[in-house]
């Protein structure tokens, strides 16, 4: 008989997978348990989210108070999956491809002299409704970002780093067509005026308040609600759509096919967030809390639609199909 220590069976998978008895596919090598706050675990459990802090330290208090205290639960938080299983290697490659495209159609009707041909009046409101753009984009960016700090799991994270990155793209865009319009029409305010709009044109002050507010809306449930059910479909649905459908009628072809590029982003943010409310619907009680959130911010997000689409030619056209493009996405996931 061989004596000796007994070898301990040597793992296939990760321990945490061992479970579904399987190798974990790249997705779940990348994207499974990797917070930093691990060792707090999930909402409900006791102790600090950073145990290596002291439990009345800001941070461990601003963690209970905006995470693990949320109403919202879940027994497996982590049990979470993107449907699209989006990594940080395959965001990459799909987005060279799209950008790829961008700086083909940027540069073709740049070539053609597109911009000399736009008409005085689109010019007029491509520098109220579209140069201003940069800002509210970057607000959805801000507000993704710090929600991917504040979420029960990683796979919840990252959906939210990838959508921080889809509105840097958008905010991209819109400051290299900035430049491309002043140089080609002085006098309308491109690169000098959208500020000034941003903080007193009237079309703006409901995205305005809005995206103020949700940035200062901390609790993650909350949060959620505010950004990926209100906020980003409103602006998705009036300030890229419904602009971009505006553009066609005036023979603005660069704007229209860019908005079409920003909505592919979007609809991978929606399948993750339809994705994720169906996740949080096996949990007894949480939808009714979504919908009281939903109730609160809906509102906002309404006037928002109307205020922006009243800047836009055929605005009560293009501000009643936003609001029930907003409904419909929110009807096809349950709330």
């Amino acid at each position: 008989m061989k004596e000796g220590p007994v070898e301990q069976a040597r793992l296939k998978t990760w321990s945490a997978l061992a479970a579904q008895r399987r190798k974990p596919s790249e997705y779940e090598a990348v994207a499974f348990d990797t917070h930093f706050l691990n060792d707090y675990a999930q909402p409900g459990r006791s102790g600090p989210a950073l145990p290596s802090l002291g439990p009345d330290t800001f941070v461990n208090r601003w963690y209970q108070k905006n995470l693990i205290d949320s109403p919202l639960r879940h027994d497996d938080w982590l049990a979470f999956r993107d449907p699209e299983e989006v990594t940080y290697r395959r965001y990459n490659i799909v987005q060279e491809g799209q950008e790829n495209y961008v700086a083909e159609v940027l540069d073709r009707f740049s070539n053609e002299g597109h911009d000399a041909g736009l008409d005085a009046e689109w010019l007029t409101v491509l520098s109220r409704l579209y140069t201003p753009q940069r800002f509210v984009h970057h607000a959805v960016q801000m507000a993704s970002a710090y929600a991917a700090t504040t979420t029960p799991a990683s796979t919840i994270s990252h959906c939210y780093a990838f959508q921080s990155a889809d509105a840097l793209r958008a905010v991209s865009h819109v400051s290299y067509r900035t430049v491309e319009l002043a140089r080609a029409h002085a006098g309308f305010g491109f690169g000098e005026e959208e500020r000034r709009h941003w903080e007193k044109s009237a079309e703006w002050q409901g995205f305005r308040e809005l995206m103020e507010k949700a940035l200062v809306a901390y609790e993650f449930g909350e949060t959620f609600v505010a950004l990926n059910l209100v906020a980003k479909p409103a602006i998705d649905e009036a300030c890229v759509r419904q602009f971009g459908r505006a553009a066609r009628r005036f023979e603005d072809s660069v704007l229209d096919l860019l908005s079409d590029a920003i909505l592919k982003d979007s609809a991978r943010s929606r399948a993750w967030t339809g994705g994720l409310v169906r996740f949080m619907a096996q949990k007894d009680g949480n939808m009714d809390l979504l919908r009281r959130w939903l109730a609160k911010w809906q509102p906002l997000g309404d006037a928002a639609i109307e205020g922006f689409c009243a800047g836009l030619p055929d605005g009560d056209r293009a501000a009643a199909a936003a609001r029930q493009a907003t409904r419909e996405f929110r009807d096809s996931i349950g709330l």
